[in-house]
């Protein structure tokens, strides 16, 4: 597979995984057709988890980052 194929996910799934990319990539800033894609096969609450989870990850990554903490194997 390679680098970006979400080919293996179905519609769901890649929609909620382009909104991961976007927000890590954007500022967490999701542009109106990313969030309509996600809309269509998600509920509120499980938008409201998804956005969550990915932006708590984000936080986590650049807390570790500003502290200079290395990643754990």
């Amino acid at each position: 597979m390679a680098h970006g194929d979400l080919t293996i996910f179905d519609e769901s799934w890649r929609a909620a995984l382009r909104v991961a990319e976007t927000m890590t990539s954007n500022r967490g800033q999701i542009p109106t057709d990313v969030y309509s894609t996600l809309a269509s096969h998600w509920d509120a609450g499980q938008i409201i988890e998804i956005v969550a989870v990915v932006g708590l990850f984000n936080y986590f990554n650049r807390f570790a980052i500003g502290l200079d903490i290395p990643p754990t194997k």
